[in-house]
């Protein structure tokens, strides 16, 4: 099916429109993480304006086609409605929709405003078809910026079986099949205060100057096609104490590491056990990399509309799923987070075209 042949050309541009307008009232509302309130219940009112009843938990809102039917498999549709605080190399109000020269501008535009309306304008198109191969299963997200708890992860608990999901972030509508993880490290060494003039103690900043060299250098065996090797960079590091005569009794350091989904969480800590004398402590196991096959029905679905894949270096709530998701979506992640963020409204109508061509695809090979 090419994007020519999609039935109803009205109703496309009408999506678009409606789409639109919606990504205006959600830029004009703040909603940064664990304050989108008000863009929850923006998002609430108008699905109920279409008649369509959703479901609320905190900042959460997903609604479910018309036709649901518990004996079929499921296909999520995800996008966050949250966004960042906004930098100062702002130029422009960041809270007002400006539509110039192509261009929409304002926070959350493109991270991920125009993956939400545009999977939002998709769900629409599917919502009251009949006989539908698959369910479908729209959420929209809160905390996504901080992989907070009260976001997807809190949703997932109460949906039904998912088979596959479809997570909205800025990729310039190419697949990305894989992610990288996150495993964020506090590593501490521990030493015996005293004198820096006497020589006194045991200077805990030196004990970790060898697991420092050995973060630095080490690589790991494995190294992905899609995502390239593990990556470990020392970010922090600090001591106890603040006084040049002091020997520090205790010295610390910050590692991010970012993990291809050829290793799980468990055999990098184990190799780092191995090989480093501090105490190393992981702050969440959460964000694990991920990565769906290239002969799942998605992706093939998606390299026969004539669409790319690639492995993304950034994280997003695809990390807390256990089913297979493609993570795909309009406008660019270069543009996410930076001052006067804007999203091309040729990149939404193209969204919407495409996540539906995409579904469409999937659907007729049933």
């Amino acid at each position: 099916m090419s994007t020519n042949n999609i039935q109803n050309t009205d109703k496309m541009s009408g999506l678009q429109k409606e789409a639109l307008a919606l990504l205006k009232a959600l830029i004009a509302i703040p909603s940064f993480s664990k304050e989108e309130d008000k863009t929850a219940t923006l998002i609430s009112t108008f699905f109920s304006e279409r008649n369509i009843k959703t479901e609320r938990l905190k900042n959460n809102i997903w609604a479910f086609n018309l036709h649901f039917d518990a004996q079929k498999p499921t296909l999520l549709l995800n996008s966050h409605h949250d966004t960042v605080k906004p930098n100062k190399g702002y130029t422009v109000d960041p809270f007002s929709p400006i539509e110039k020269g192509g261009k929409l501008y304002g926070l959350g535009s493109n991270d991920a405003g125009g993956c939400l309306v545009s999977l939002i304008a998709s769900f629409l198109y599917f919502y009251d078809q009949q006989n539908l191969p698959y369910n479908i299963i729209f959420v929209a997200s809160a905390e996504e910026e901080i992989s907070g708890h009260d976001g997807i992860e809190l949703v997932l608990p109460q949906l039904p079986k998912i088979e596959f999901g479809i997570v909205g972030e800025p990729t310039q509508m190419e697949m990305a099949i894989a992610e990288r993880g996150l495993l964020v490290l506090d590593v501490l060494a521990t030493g015996i205060a005293g004198h820096a003039a006497r020589s006194e103690g045991e200077n805990a900043l030196y004990k970790i100057l060898s697991d420092l060299e050995w973060f630095k250098n080490y690589q790991f065996e494995k190294v992905s096609e899609i995502l390239g090797q593990v990556k470990m960079t020392v970010t922090v590091i600090e001591t106890d104490n603040k006084q040049h005569n002091v020997v520090p009794s205790t010295c610390k350091m910050v590692v991010d590491v970012r993990v291809n989904e050829l290793y799980s969480f468990e055999e990098i800590l184990a190799t780092i056990a191995q090989h480093v004398k501090s105490e190393v402590t992981p702050r969440s196991l959460r964000l694990r990399s991920t990565g769906i096959a290239l002969d799942h029905v998605i992706i093939k679905a998606g390299l026969s509309i004539g669409k790319g894949y690639y492995g993304s270096v950034t994280t997003s709530d695809k990390a807390l799923m256990t089913f297979p998701t493609l993570k795909m979506g309009p406008g660019d992640s270069a543009r996410s987070h930076s001052a006067d963020e804007f999203i091309l409204i040729n990149e939404i109508e193209e969204g919407i075209m495409t996540y539906i061509q995409l579904i469409s695809t999937i659907f007729n090979n049933e």
